[in-house]
């Protein structure tokens, strides 16, 4: 004797299968999202080494990151990485270094930073746009987001 699917046993189907990708999706979405942090934290580690090459062969650091070897990598969002020489150029330049808490700015010698996911950076690390970006702090002692630091 054949025996037939009622329609509520296809509501519980149904119902059990939204449940593990209600639960499911958040997860994978949250693994990929540590996945790109760290490749991040990687690329930026690179660029570093790039730069302190350069440094090494020319004396000084790049102006721009054209100059490095590594100048077309793009962060996991398909953004380019983001550069700022800080070294002998702080004095009455302030406003456009990054800053955290009183620590202007964040590295004596150059910031290297991803945007993040939202693509959002201003100065201050502590504003809610920049709690996403994958910095650079303390002269490279620290790579990753400001919420880990």
């Amino acid at each position: 004797m054949a025996q037939a699917i009622t329609l509520v046993e296809l509501l519980i189907v149904v119902a059990m299968v939204g449940t593990l990708a209600a639960i499911g999706v958040p997860a994978y979405n949250n693994y990929i999202d540590r996945a790109k942090i760290s490749q991040a934290i990687e690329d930026i580690r690179f660029i570093e080494a790039a730069i302190e090459m350069y440094r090494t062969n020319e004396g000084t650091l790049p102006e721009t990151l054209d100059l490095v070897e590594s100048a077309n990598l793009l962060d996991p969002w398909n953004r380019p990485y983001r550069y700022l020489k800080n070294e002998g150029k702080i004095q009455g330049n302030q406003g456009k270094y990054r800053y955290f808490m009183a620590q202007v700015p964040v590295n004596l010698d150059f910031d290297l930073y991803s945007m993040g996911k939202d693509g959002k950076s201003p100065p201050a690390l502590t504003a809610k746009p920049s709690r996403d970006d994958i910095i650079r702090l303390d002269k490279g002692a620290y790579v990753g987001t400001i919420t880990m630091y």
